[in-house]
């Protein structure tokens, strides 16, 4: 059963649409403040519930990096129908999805918020075990208690499947291969404390991204919940003056 609060969401504007692809293990519900945001700036916005995300634990074991990144094509013709112009904004595990998404249909412009090229130390994967060995092995996350969020925001999965990690490892080690690929106009985001993806991150796509309007953005002093913490005001006001105006490498 989806957790209350963490479904899809859509919200109506004019015929540029915004399609929101959350993070690895989030919801919908992390990326509804800034959809709410480019709605009142006059945008459609759809934000799309990866697949085995915003239910439990053992759905999620049950998916893979195939169903995440079919859940954003789903979600991509969805907007496709009813908008002329397609921008997509992704945080963490879904700013990859918004790259390989470029890839394989027509994207007008790219945010990706805190995308993890490398994952931090911090986060003790070089002890992460075999896929073979992984099993149902799951690891336990902290009780999330951020403040002046939407509900669901704080409704975490309690454990994580080690077997899930690896998917993401995948994900990563795909897109970094596509990067050369990809034309579309980039803003690229990232904090300057985050000890989840490396900030490297950031620097690894501007320089590897074959397209030739690129901007990258290092927040002081931010951590990686880039659409939820003290410093969203400043990245919801950078994105839309991104999808406003041209940016040149």
């Amino acid at each position: 059963m989806i957790i209350d609060g963490a479904e899809s969401f859509f919200l109506k504007g004019n015929s540029t649409g915004v399609l929101l692809i959350h993070g690895f293990t989030g919801s919908p519900a992390e990326l509804f403040l800034l959809g709410e945001f480019l709605n009142r700036a006059g945008f459609t916005v759809l934000c799309v519930r990866l697949a085995g995300h915003g239910t439990d634990e053992e759905d999620f074991i049950r998916t893979n990096k195939i169903d995440w990144f079919n859940s954003v094509l789903d979600g991509y013709a969805i907007l496709k129908n009813v908008c002329e112009k397609i921008f997509v904004v992704g945080h963490s595990m879904g700013g990859l999805l918004s790259l390989k998404l470029s890839t394989v249909k027509k994207i007008d412009k790219i945010v990706t918020l805190a995308a993890p090229m490398f994952i931090a130390e911090e986060t003790d994967i070089k002890n992460l075990p075999p896929r073979e060995k992984c099993g149902k092995l799951f690891v336990t996350r902290p009780r999330r208690t951020l403040e002046n969020v939407p509900p669901a925001v704080n409704k975490v999965y309690r454990q994580t499947p080690l077997i899930s990690i690896h998917e993401l490892l995948d994900i990563i080690g795909d897109v970094k291969k596509l990067l050369p690929q990809i034309s579309a106009p980039i803003l690229i985001m990232h904090g300057e404390e985050d000890h989840t993806a490396q900030p490297e991150s950031a620097n690894f796509i501007e320089k590897n991204i074959g397209s030739n309007s690129v901007k990258k953005i290092i927040v002081p002093n931010s951590g990686h919940l880039l659409p939820l913490i003290d410093c969203r005001d400043f990245v919801f006001d950078e994105i839309l003056k991104f999808f406003k105006n041209e940016v040149t490498k």
